[in-house]
């Protein structure tokens, strides 16, 4: 199959576009620096530079391939409106090029909101949290569209290699001296490690399926307070853990800190049934100090 995906040097898309390529399938993947083309091509990956701010940068490519993934965040510019653009952009390229199309939507876990202990699948009705108030609406974009075959993964937390959210803590213990939590850490984070997810794309993409949303997360269940209290260990952290009271958090960082916060039981089940993906790695906890190398070889190096 030839796949064609946004954000193919950033930490969720990178991992995705080298398992689609183990697999067998021809993979080009958009980044925007020329510096980075070797870190594909070393992976059997074709660079396509361009920007999704320049749809005409990488259209000629993506409307000749079978699939297409959007699996970048452009945090630097205005998310939100660069996000629809591309959704647009590649909703329109469905009626394009010689091949039906498929299209898989990055969205995430947050959408779901608060669900506490009550485990939540994809048929609950969505509470996002302020900071991605706006994904519903892609998502059914998507869903809805006659020109491709639209599908939705929505993963936990990510975490392993470059390190995701995780990495941030990392990043805090060792070169901020500051480990910070935001609420009282009592909350659950649903969450899933990159390669995990990475397979889950991979047979996503083999599915043949149209118009279906899947929750992508392991079976762990620890609270905050548990996550960050291993990223201490493993880093030999000798200073406190600081729980920032959300409505401070929320002064500081702005939406996101709510999302933070959330508390969420995710059910994966459905992709386990319809797609046979089970979650290989048991746990952030469990493998905590492995977790923690890989982040030091990959970032400080």
């Amino acid at each position: 199959m030839k796949i064609f995906i946004t954000g193919a040097t950033g930490y969720i898309g990178y991992t995705v576009s080298k398992a689609l390529r183990r697999a067998g399938h021809e993979v080009y993947g958009l980044t925007r620096s020329r510096e980075k083309t070797p870190m594909l091509q070393s992976n059997e990956i074709h660079p396509v530079v361009g920007s999704m701010q320049d749809s005409e940068s990488y259209s000629e490519v993506a409307e000749s391939c079978e699939l297409l993934i959007h699996a970048a965040v452009d945090y630097e510019n205005d998310t939100v409106e660069l996000d629809k653009q591309t959704v647009r952009s590649f909703i329109d390229m469905g009626n394009k090029g010689s091949v039906p199309k498929t299209f898989i939507y990055t969205s995430g876990c947050w959408v779901v909101g608060n669900t506490g202990w009550k485990a939540a699948n994809e048929s609950t009705p969505l509470k996002p949290a302020p900071s991605v108030m706006w994904r519903p609406a892609v998502e059914q974009m998507v869903l809805q569209t006659d020109s491709l075959k639209g599908l939705i993964i929505r993963p936990g937390c990510v975490y392993g290699e470059r390190g995701g959210l995780t990495g941030m803590w990392f990043n805090g213990a060792v070169n901020e001296e500051n480990l910070t939590v935001v609420g009282d850490g009592s909350n659950h984070w649903t969450m899933i490690h990159v390669e995990d997810l990475a397979d889950a794309y991979v047979r996503l993409a083999e599915s043949g399926l149209s118009g279906e949303v899947f929750n992508i997360s392991d079976r762990s269940r620890y609270r905050v307070k548990e996550l960050v209290e291993a990223v201490a260990r493993a880093t030999f952290y000798k200073g406190e853990i600081h729980y920032q009271p959300l409505e401070e958090a929320v002064r500081m960082m702005g939406p996101i800190a709510e999302a933070l916060a959330l508390d969420q039981h995710v059910d994966a089940r459905k992709a386990v049934n319809l797609l046979g993906w089970q979650p290989k790695f048991g746990s952030f906890v469990d493998d905590v100090e492995t977790f923690y190398e890989a982040w030091k070889a990959l970032n400080q190096s």
